[in-house]
């Protein structure tokens, strides 16, 4: 057991922090591609469908490779996970910038920052909710708003800066603040807080020596619980409609003739709104109880998706992007703090990174499957009311999952 020294301030909100900027960093480069759509485009002649693929191998490698990430994270600690994940997105970034055709950015952006992310953004998340527990939610929602910020600042700043210096520029000075944004995050994120001798939530020791953190669930015991597998499907069914706006809200915006930069502030407001949303639902999740809260995520999400397949006006579609991201942070911000309610913390870097996976398929799926559908039919409605319709069924498979507390007491102890 390590030991550090008490401070007035918790240790654990350091924790909050490097992993506030660990999702910043990781997230700005993730979310920055709008920016980056047309200039692939003309670069080497795509069509949308294709283009789209760059997000969404890069999506799908994320989310999919939690769980790896969850697992060696619970083994040797979240640090060294975090730092060789976002050096990663770096070495990446500049790999794609010296792309000569479309495939060698697949390879580069898709798989570096993919890879990259995917080992950092569990273990990071996963570290916050083992260092709280009555102050989880709030701790959670201010380290998943680093994803939020990410969003509000990445494209602007690469749209800024690919209007100055070009697409390959670009990554490669987004590729040296990721290297810095590693090492600072890294220095910050800690493993359990028993490890230094502290309890979570900074509370005194119990007296019989026992963590206020209950041992909870391994991996297995989670993989064959109901509610493991309906937040494994809401999810899934969620993610195909959930991150088509943040790849073609900017080239919609260009067709109905408001232009590439007010699509570019389209992903700006994204991320506002992500970013009040996971502070605003988190105070909801206090009243009804984080299983509703999680639930209405889905149905705000879903309608939204209808109003955008209705919008062609300026103010219409601001409005969609702020509401929208906000759903979208209140789902991100909910989803680990569910998990360990349902599950704690024993084993929950895997057990979050398992239930990722299931978003995975959506990420890899819905971008590009709207992408061609635009390509065949020249519009993207009938994949956004299909996103609605399966955001509503991921509603109903919620509702239908009892309550944590109701959970626990109702499963028989293992013999």
């Amino acid at each position: 057991m390590i030991e550090i020294k008490q401070s007035r301030i918790f240790p654990g909100w350091w924790v909050v922090a490097g992993a506030f900027l660990c999702m910043m960093t990781g997230f700005a480069v993730a979310y920055s591609f709008a920016a980056f759509f047309g200039a692939l485009e003309s670069e080497f002649g795509a069509r949308r469908g294709e283009t789209s693929l760059v997000f969404s191998i890069s999506a799908f490698l994320y989310f999919q490779l939690g769980f790896p990430a969850g697992l060696i994270a619970d083994r040797i600690g979240p640090r060294p996970v975090v730092i060789g994940g976002l050096l990663l997105v770096a070495i990446g970034l500049a790999a794609a910038a010296q792309a000569s055709s479309l495939w060698q950015v697949y390879l580069g952006y898709g798989l570096g920052v993919g890879v990259g992310v995917g080992l950092a953004y569990v273990p990071s998340i996963a570290a916050v909710q083992r260092w709280f527990v009555r102050r989880r939610g709030t701790a959670s929602g201010i380290a998943i708003a680093g994803i939020g910020v990410g969003t509000l600042v990445g494209a602007p700043l690469a749209h800024a800066l690919i209007a100055d210096f070009g697409w390959r520029q670009t990554y490669l000075v987004l590729a040296a603040l990721t290297v810095v944004g590693a090492l600072v995050a890294g220095a910050l994120v800690r493993s359990a807080p028993e490890r230094y001798g502290l309890t979570p939530d900074g509370d005194p020791p119990h007296p019989s020596g026992v963590s206020a953190m209950p041992a909870g669930l391994g991996l297995g015991e989670a993989v064959r619980s109901g509610p493991f597998w309906a937040i494994y499907a809401g999810a899934l069914l969620m993610s195909f409609g959930l991150f088509v706006p943040f790849v073609h809200l900017a080239p919609y915006a260009r067709d109905v003739g408001l232009g590439e930069g007010f699509g570019v502030l389209l992903i700006v407001l994204l991320g506002v709104g992500s970013t009040v949303g996971r502070f605003l639902f988190a105070s909801v999740t206090a009243w009804i109880g984080r299983r509703l809260s999680f639930a209405l995520m889905y149905v705000g999400a879903g309608a939204m998706l209808v109003m955008w397949s209705q919008s062609t006006s300026a103010a219409a579609l601001a409005v969609f992007a702020l509401v929208f991201g906000a759903f979208y942070g209140g789902f991100v911000a909910i989803a680990p703090s569910l998990a360990a309610d349902y599950f704690g913390g024993r084993a929950l870097g895997s057990i979050i990174g398992a239930l990722y996976s299931g978003v995975a398929f959506g990420a890899l799926l819905g971008a590009p499957v709207a992408g061609y559908a635009f390509d065949l039919f020249g519009s993207y409605t009938g994949v956004m009311l299909a996103g609605a319709v399966l955001c509503l069924v991921s509603f109903a498979i919620t509702l239908m999952t009892p309550e944590p507390a109701r959970w626990l007491a109702g499963r028989k102890p293992r013999p």
